[in-house]
């Protein structure tokens, strides 16, 4: 026998059994991102490379280590999209989304990154963003907040920490990394190999080391939000005391970067202590170069991404008591006659019902088969149809989730009756 195929390393199957925790978390997300006006906007997988060389940055772990990049039969240098902001803003550029007006953007699908395998990490993973261009004020960057938890709030999720941090403008930043460098070269014997490499390419990320060695040598090190001028401590305090007027608690976390070079002003992540290292479910800021830096014209933005499995993983702690979306009712036919029929009923029943998710019986079997298979679709109800109940004009109904006898009603009366008995079995 041939060896069978696997999935790449890194790379998964979404089972039956898991997409309707992927099915309710879509649609929450969907229904609040809809409440505050943002409309959704589909990019392709791939880009062109330099899309991302240039918007992330030559000297990020991402470019240099992580992209999955290869050349096409033209020669083309194209990349798996490793995270969504790059390709929506590519896409507003180029179908004129930003020319005097403002948008409110979201995206959701699979993004790639080569990088070693663990929990809440694999090499395709799953993000859902959103976007706001042409607004440059606080304002806005309090709302993507506001955004966030209702959406913990639509999902029952308790317990994540919102972290805020400012990286100032890009001037700011350059004078700031100048002291951050001299400061770390101090003290050079204490950093780890990846730190000294960062060192001379992107000093800011050496704060964001997660090496319990280094966190004396990080914590002394100079703050970034010691030195700002005034327009920014301006945006930072706009910002907090917007998320303190709508009664958002959060940290001031002066050591949060981002890993992405495009990130200015605001920053910020939600985090869980409860998924181990992978504690960051939400994170984003500030971009305001970033349209410019693609050839746009200058286009204050702010945005966040969010990690799917990661959020999937949160959920599955509570997933008895989430309304997940299961099948409504089993159609179990006895008899030749019986099935025949019983196609033609549930045909109408779905045109009758339009909401109504319903299993016709396939393949026959007997009556203790087909109702173990009633039971495990994860259906409330069955509906039972054979000789008899034809010649007597009647069906069987029974709940699966609870103990109870099968009653019968006619057959003429079911797509009015159905519904109640299904609003009986759901809060019985």
């Amino acid at each position: 026998m041939a060896k069978h195929i696997q999935a790449i390393r890194g790379m998964h199957d979404l089972l039956p059994e898991q997409s309707p925790l992927w099915q309710f978390l879509e649609d929450r997300v969907r229904g609040v991102f809809e409440r505050y006006g943002y409309r959704e906007i589909r990019t392709p997988i791939l880009e062109m490379t330099e899309l991302f060389r240039r918007s992330i940055g030559e000297v990020t772990d991402i470019v240099e280590k992580e992209m999955y990049t290869f050349e096409d039969r033209n020669g083309d240098s194209l990349t798996l999209r490793p995270e969504g902001t790059a390709g929506v803003v590519r896409a507003g550029i180029q179908n004129g989304l930003f020319h005097n007006q403002t948008q409110r953007l979201w995206y959701r699908g699979p993004m790639f990154r080569h990088e070693r395998p663990q929990k809440g990490r694999y090499r395709q993973f799953h993000q859902i963003g959103l976007e706001a261009f042409g607004l440059a004020g606080p304002d806005i960057d309090v709302e993507v907040i506001l955004v966030t938890r209702r959406l913990w709030q639509a999902l029952g999720l308790e317990g994540l920490e919102l972290q805020l941090n400012t990286l100032g403008t890009a001037a700011e930043r350059a004078a700031y990394r100048q002291r951050l460098v001299d400061y770390l070269e101090r003290h050079r014997e204490q950093l780890d190999g990846e730190s000294r490499r960062r060192l001379a390419t992107n000093p800011l990320r050496i704060l964001d080391s997660k090496n319990p060695e280094m966190q004396a040598l990080i914590e002394a090190a100079p703050a970034l939000i010691d030195h700002l001028g005034d327009g920014s401590r301006a945006h930072f305090d706009g910002l907090c005391r917007g998320l303190d007027e709508a009664g958002v608690p959060y940290v001031v976390n002066p050591r949060l970067v981002r890993g992405l070079d495009y990130y200015g002003l605001t920053v910020f992540e939600w985090v869980t202590g409860r998924l181990g290292a992978q504690g960051t479910v939400c994170a984003g800021g500030r971009y305001d170069g970033l349209v410019e830096q693609l050839g746009g014209r200058p286009t204050p933005a702010v945005g966040f991404a969010m990690g799917v499995e990661r959020l999937v993983a949160l959920l599955e702690e509570q997933r008895d008591g989430l309304p997940l979306r299961q099948p409504d009712a089993y159609l179990v036919l006895m008899g030749d006659e019986a099935a025949r029929r019983g196609m033609q009923l549930a045909e109408q029943l779905r045109g009758q019902l339009p909401e109504l998710r319903l299993i016709t019986h396939c393949g026959g079997g007997s009556f203790k088969s087909q109702f173990k298979r009633a039971d495990r679709s994860g259906a409330r109800l069955a509906l039972v149809l054979g000789e008899d109940e034809l010649a007597r004009g009647v069906i069987g109904i029974k709940t699966l989730r609870r103990a109870g006898e099968q009653q019968e009603i006619p057959l003429q009366r079911l797509a009015e009756a159905l519904p109640e008995w299904l609003r009986t079995a759901e809060t019985a």
